[in-house]
């Protein structure tokens, strides 16, 4: 009997021992199978999250953001405790005690799930499982997918604390409406930072992790807000809260972004326009696309909001104008079908999705309506945003032929804003408003710093995002004229130098090509100044020729005009592309003195950590660390900028381009502060251009038609683009105001006769007279000794100066007449006499 008992005994033992052995060796197995290629849980302590980058006026306001996915990293000790609180409660409440997995939480699913056969299947993952999940794994509902999630836990355990793997679930977790993380969330449903959630919403937030997309505020409003409740009961159970507050939370309203309660904080950012985008382009550019939109870089614009504002007003009054001159109605070619008309809630349904722009704010907010009915003398329109029908009459579309009804049909998709009254801006009458199909582009920036200020690169980023001020190439025109005079300037010429202004015919291979003056005559010879001054094409290529195709390239290279300047005659009158954000950055250079400033849309980007990874401003302060200055003495601010060319020249073209707006081609514009600038029309009128300087300020408007083709007689760089120059510089002088530009050292004034180029007396005035800047130790050389003729041997025998006044009327690049007496005309500019004239001959050409 003891025997038999001993034996069964022994091999009870026996099978306990194999069965542990067999069972160990199993789970080895497994273990082994599925551990032998997990991933490294290394990659959990150094991982950094996708996160939005943010770009912040210079005052520090946010005014965009980019990202593929809405989350902003939050460390978790800046994580307000009730908001862990509120996770752990519904998701994991013995999140601070568990190794990483829950064996009873596993168990008790897994009971539920058989005794309810199936109808009552719920997860039991930890918030450690949640993380090796959502970090290292799929989303596999599988036997295999389980096993490993719970074995990296266990290993996650053992290697990050607590915190660590919270800070992680809380930053990357999926909350709905492309929103990850809870800093994210809480802006997207509440436009509230974390410190600012109240229990209700900190509950409702926790409650998104179950079924992020079907949770919605408003479609699953009960739902959601059953789920929250349960959650507010959970955090008082777990003793993290009280019995009160939870009965205070619970009664409140579930109010979100969504349900049209809160304002969103994408509304509170202002619209993105041309600058925010451009900053996009160029970083996504300079650090990869990957890191501009992940990378939570942190990048300090170096635009002025408000002169951004004033800059796209500037632009889109003259596109507005110049539209409106035309005659001509195109509308948004957007119209509804009657069937959409018949119910209001349906086409204003339909309006709200139109495909129009809603960025224009020039005179006031530009609303999308359609026109709900049409006579001859009235249109009645439903206009988005407003709960009366709006009404426009025939007086408001004087600038177009016909009545009303021959303009619009009932259905059509139109723009209007409101017209108001300058004394208290009391609403009057709505009017008709469409996107001209005209085009241009407007750049400001600091001529000491490279700084860009504004930039519009259209009439509306959201009816066109394409930046015409960086990625349009066009011919400047007469606006490339500055460089070929400052080739001359820097190779022995002089303001007072006499070029003849004479007919020129020039074999180029594939014809002969006579380029003209814009006047279509030919004025003889003529100071450089006076060139410059009134826009002399062939005084121009003469220059051009005399001092060399190759020397004029390498300087609109230097300047960086252009990467490669074909040296070709017809290039030195604007004849090859380039951008405006070109032209703008080269002229900074005439206006600080000569001196290379890089442009730029951002002062300085900061990478996640806080930590500079690029500063535009590369100065020194070299005293700035004395704490004793003598009184009276402002710190050095060493600057190593290249120079690209000799102060005394850049101050020579820089007075001869003040002549340029005091009584050349650009007589339009009239600032407070001393001005400098040159006009640029383009062979038939295809694009005009003005950019011009004060002693701190550049700017420069181009205006063309995206496909070019010509903008009509009458139109100029001095007509067209001047009054956007001159609107804009009006607000920024106010805000950086202007002095007279800085007179280099090593040179002396001489005046002499503007007209003829003759030496005048020290005492000599009047409105012939012109005080020239020459250099120390130069002995200029005056009237007939300095005569140019530019090799091409044209009027040696014709007389110098002619001392009669001309026969007949000319014209200036802007149209302006040339008289015998220098007055005013009614425009505000001046009529010129002209010292010298070879009578009626036609020069040909272009530009």
């Amino acid at each position: 009997m003891t025997r038999a008992i001993l034996s069964f005994f022994g091999s009870l033992f026996s099978f306990i021992v194999l069965g542990l052995f067999f069972g160990a060796l199993t789970v080895g197995g497994v273990v082994w199978v599925y551990t032998h290629d997990l991933p490294s849980t290394e990659q959990l302590a150094n991982y950094s999250p996708p996160t939005i980058s943010r770009i912040y006026s210079g005052e520090g306001r946010l005014i965009d953001e980019f990202a593929r996915e809405r989350r902003l990293f939050t460390p978790i000790e800046d994580i307000p405790p009730l908001v862990r609180a509120a996770f752990i409660s519904a998701e994991d409440r013995l999140f601070y005690e568990h190794e990483g997995f829950n064996p009873l939480a596993m168990v008790s699913a897994l009971r539920d799930a058989i005794t309810s056969r199936g109808q009552n299947v719920r997860g039991a993952s930890t918030i450690t499982q949640q993380v090796m999940k959502n970090f290292l794994l799929s989303s596999d509902r599988t036997i295999e997918r389980k096993i490993r999630e719970i074995i990296l836990a266990w290993r996650v355990e053992q290697s990050l604390s607590k915190d660590q793997i919270l800070e992680l679930y809380l930053n990357e977790i999926f909350l709905g409406q492309n929103s990850f993380g809870v800093a994210a969330a809480a802006q997207t449903y509440f436009n509230k930072t974390l410190e600012d959630l109240t229990i209700e919403e900190m509950a409702f937030l926790a409650a998104l992790p179950q079924a992020p997309s079907e949770y919605h505020p408003v479609r699953a409003r009960e739902r959601v807000t059953e789920r929250r409740n349960w959650i507010i009961g959970q955090m008082v159970d777990n003793d993290y809260i009280t019995e009160a507050e939870a009965e205070a939370a619970r009664a409140q309203p579930l109010d979100t972004v969504q349900s049209g309660d809160i304002e969103s904080f994408r509304e509170s950012l202002p619209e993105r326009d041309y600058f925010t985008d451009e900053i996009r382009r160029q970083l996504s550019s300079s650090f990869g696309e990957e890191e501009f939109f992940t990378g939570g870089l942190s990048i300090r614009a170096t635009v002025h909001p408000q002169l951004q504002v004033h800059a796209a007003h500037a632009l889109q009054r003259a596109l507005e104008s110049y539209d409106r001159s035309r005659g001509t109605w195109r509308g948004t070619g957007i119209r509804f079908e009657p069937e959409v008309l018949a119910d209001e809630a349906t086409w204003r349904e339909a309006l709200a999705a139109a495909d129009v722009a809603r960025d224009i704010t020039l005179g006031n907010p530009w609303y999308p309506a359609v026109v709900l009915d049409v006579t001859a003398d009235r249109a009645r329109l439903g206009i988005e945003g407003q709960r009366e029908i709006g009404q426009v009459d025939r007086p408001d579309i004087d600038w177009l032929p016909g009545s009303m009804s021959d303009t619009l049909q009932v259905g059509d998709v139109v723009h209007v804003r409101a017209i108001t009254s300058d004394e208290d801006g009391s609403f009057m009458r709505w009017s008709l408003r469409q996107v001209p199909e005209v085009q241009g582009a407007f750049m400001a920036m600091d001529v000491n710093t490279g700084r860009v200020i504004a930039i519009q690169g259209g009439f509306s980023y959201q009816q066109s995002g394409f930046n015409r001020a960086t990625q349009a190439r066009r011919q400047p025109g007469s606006a490339f004229k500055p460089f070929v005079y400052a080739a001359a300037l820097d190779s022995g010429f002089t303001p007072a130098t006499i070029v003849i202004d004479a007919p020129i015919e020039i074999d180029t291979g594939d014809g002969i090509w006579r380029p003209q003056n814009a006047s279509r005559e030919f004025y003889g010879p003529t100071p450089v100044r006076m060139g410059i001054e009134q826009s002399r094409n062939l005084m121009t290529v003469r220059l051009a020729q005399e001092v060399g195709m190759d020397v004029v390239a390498g300087y609109a290279e230097r300047f960086g005009v252009y990467d490669r300047m074909q040296p070709f005659l017809a290039n030195s009158l604007g004849a090859q592309e380039t951008s405006l954000f070109r032209m703008v950055a080269a002229y900074a250079m005439f206006a600080n003195g000569g001196e290379r400033v890089e442009p730029t849309l951002v002062d300085r980007v900061q990478d996640r950590w806080g930590r500079t990874v690029y500063r535009h401003d590369q100065r020194q302060c070299v005293e700035c660390s004395e704490p004793d200055l003598p009184p009276g003495q402002a710190p050095w601010i060493a600057s190593n900028r290249q120079r690209v060319m000799d102060p005394i020249t850049a101050y020579q073209l820089t007075s001869m381009m003040q002549g340029v707006v005091q009584r050349g081609t650009a007589t339009r514009v009239r600032l407070p502060v001393p001005v400098a600038g040159k006009t640029g029309t383009t062979n038939d009128t295809r694009d005009v251009w003005f950019v011009g300087y004060t002693s701190n300020i550049v700017a420069g408007c181009y205006i063309g038609f995206d496909r070019p083709r010509s903008l009509g007689r009458g139109v100029s760089g001095g007509g067209t683009c001047a009054p956007v120059f001159t609107d804009f510089m009006r607000h920024a002088v106010e805000e950086f105001g202007g002095g007279r530009f800085e007179v280099p050292p090593g040179g002396h004034f001489i005046r002499i006769n503007r007209f003829t180029g003759e030496r005048m007396g020290d005492d000599a005035s009047g409105a012939d007279v012109v005080a020239e800047y020459f250099r120390d130790g130069e002995e200029p050389v005056f009237g007939v000794d300095a005569l140019i003729d530019g090799g091409f041997m044209i009027g040696g025998s014709l007389p110098v100066f002619s001392p009669e006044p001309l026969d007949g009327p000319l014209v200036t690049e802007d149209g302006v007449e040339i008289g015998s007496e220098v007055v005013e005309d009614d425009s505000g500019g001046v009529i010129l006499r002209e010292g010298s004239s070879f009578g009626t001959l036609s020069s040909g050409g272009l530009y």
